[in-house]
This record gives structure tokens, C-alpha cells and sequence, in this order.
């Protein structure tokens, strides 16, 4: 049998942190955050990073670990998770994966492997050059000659993806399809107690939502933004693009409208979160936890203590 780990998953601003960090001192554990956003440094407020008192003496991995120029993947993300979570059960202590980016959860589970990054910028470029000469439609029905199955999945406009799918055929001779279906072979990496975190109603997670927003507001996300675009971070790179900060980074850069950009961050939280809870219900054995119109920690962290000890932990 893999090894147990305890996951904490859940939409936006429904308390992950918070229930993390008392099951951790509970149960001896060590937090490993799944956010894809707490893992750059410098974005502190707009990732809803916890404080150092909110982590209470807990330890936290995978926050701040790279700048926000740099590219980071999935699976750059699973190679540095593994050992950090493999170290944490060597001590005798438990792993709990929280956070609510479920592409990353799920891939640091399952015992998937990636297929192998083809360092030839040369390739990457040609392809690069031929999507913007040739257009989306030909470089996807190039690649639907050659993988129908990734071909079908994918659209035309999507460039990373479709270009992605290519340079691992030419680079590695195997498509992307067929490396998938060799990883869906390999057994867990772990065993996944699951407990999710949502509300009843709906309304009462947006009200959540928009209060936070109004709190990064307060707490000084603007000028949090304002710093990275003058140190230099580009408007334009993938930490940028994140929900509460290309919202404001256009209204900083093109003299916008502040209160109506926060409004947005707020529509589009709610929409991220809608997005999240679809994944997230996808897993038959999560153990939820539906809050009233406030969370209650307390009823929260008995009700996680009986499932867990169900299991022996």
C-alpha cells in the first residue's frame, strides 16, 4: 500500500488554510501547499500567501519558491513536491496536501510521470515560427495526422498546447497521447485521504470572495502589483496573468479604473471557484465539509478527527 497523506481541497477563500493548520498540529503533520500561484515570491497578498501567524508554528513547502519571470509547470512542480512529501513521511510525520489547484494535486498522486522536456530551442522555434506562418488550424490538423486523440482535445488557438503536443513527437518520438496511456498504468504514489471544504449556498461562498478581495484591497495589493511592475516583472508573464493581478495591471498601466478592476477580480473569483468545485466533485471519496454562511472550525476539525481516525490516523 502507498503511504497515507491527509488533502485539504477546496474552492477559494473557503478555509483551506485555516483547517490545514489546525489538522497539522492535531494529527503532527507538515503543510505542502498545491496553489499554483503561492509558489512565486514577491506575490504575497494577491495569492492569499498565510501569514506567519496564520501558520502558527506549522511548516509550509512549496511557497515562494521561484520568481515571478520564471515559467513553472505541473510537472516542475511533482519533482520538487515528491522529495519534500517523501522527507515528511521518513520523519514520522504526516503530509497535508492543501491548496486548489487540482491539476497539481491530482498529478502529484497519481504517480503520473511527464514526458521528458526536449531541450532543443531550435525546435521549439521552428515550431513557433510555423504556427504563426502556417496558423493554429494547419499546425492542429498536423498534429491530429499524428496524435487524433490529443488533436481532438485541443483547439486551434490554443498555441502552448498544440506546439507542446508536437515538440514532444519530434523530439521524443512518442506522442503525448501514447506517454499518457503508459502513465495511467503506473499505481498511486500515495494513498489520498480526501476532505473538501464548501459551502451550502452558494451566495455565501461569493460573499466570501468578495470579502477577501476587499481585504487584499486593504492590505495593499495595489501597491503590492505596482512594486513588481517597477522592479521590472514584465505585465505580460505567466505570474502576471493570475485572477487579482492582470485585472489590476491593466487599470495601473492604462490609467483605469480601480474600484471597477476590483469588481472584476471579484466576477472572476467566483468564476474560478465554480471551476474548481467541477474538479474537485469529480473525486467519489472526498469527505465534505459544507459550511453554514460562516465557517465553523471548531464542528470542522471534529468532524475531520472521527474521518481520519476511520483510517487509523
Amino acid at each position: 500500500m502507498p503511504p497515507n497523506v491527509l488533502v485539504i481541497v477546496g474552492p477559494t477563500a473557503s478555509g483551506k488554510t485555516k483547517l490545514s493548520v489546525e489538522l497539522a498540529k492535531q494529527f503532527n503533520g507538515e503543510i505542502v501547499s498545491s496553489d499554483s500561484m503561492q509558489i512565486y515570491r514577491q506575490m504575497d497578498i494577491g495569492t492569499a500567501k498565510p501569514s506567519h501567524e496564520e501558520m502558527d508554528g506549522v511548516p509550509h513547502h512549496m511557497i515562494d519558491v521561484v520568481d515571478p519571470t520564471e515559467d513553472f509547470s505541473v510537472a516542475r512542480y511533482v519533482a520538487l513536491a515528491v522529495p519534500i512529501i517523501d522527507d515528511i513521511l521518513s520523519r514520522g510525520k504526516l503530509p497535508i496536501i492543501a491548496g486548489g489547484t487540482g491539476l497539481y494535486i491530482d498529478s502529484l498522486l497519481s504517480g503520473r510521470t511527464f514526458a521528458p522536456f526536449v531541450a532543443d530551442d531550435g525546435l521549439r522555434s521552428r515550431l513557433e515560427s510555423d504556427y504563426n506562418t502556417l496558423g493554429g488550424e494547419e499546425m492542429l490538423r498536423q498534429l491530429s495526422v499524428i496524435d487524433p486523440t490529443a488533436a481532438a482535445r485541443l483547439h486551434a488557438n490554443d498555441a502552448k498546447r498544440v506546439i507542446r503536443a508536437l515538440e514532444i513527437y519530434h523530439g521524443t518520438g512518442k506522442t503525448i497521447t501514447e506517454h499518457d496511456e503508459e502513465t495511467k498504468k503506473i499505481p498511486p504514489r500515495y494513498n489520498a485521504l480526501t476532505i473538501g471544504l464548501n459551502f451550502k449556498n452558494k451566495e455565501d461562498m461569493w460573499h466570501r470572495i468578495d470579502k477577501r478581495v476587499d481585504a487584499m484591497v486593504a492590505q495593499g495589493l495595489i501597491p503590492e502589483i505596482s512594486a513588481l511592475l517597477q522592479a521590472g516583472i514584465p505585465h505580460d508573464c505567466t505570474a502576471m496573468q493570475a485572477i487579482g493581478y492582470k485585472e489590476f495591471v491593466t487599470a495601473i498601466t492604462q490609467d483605469g479604473d480601480l474600484v471597477a478592476a476590483a469588481e472584476d477580480v471579484k466576477l472572476r473569483s467566483r468564476q474560478y471557484a465554480k471551476r474548481q468545485l467541477t474538479w474537485f466533485k469529480r473525486n467519489p471519496t472526498t469527505h465534505w465539509i459544507l459550511w453554514d454562511s460562516l465557517p465553523n472550525f471548531g464542528s470542522a476539525l471534529q468532524n475531520s478527527t472521527a474521518y481520519l481516525e476511520e483510517f487509523g490516523i
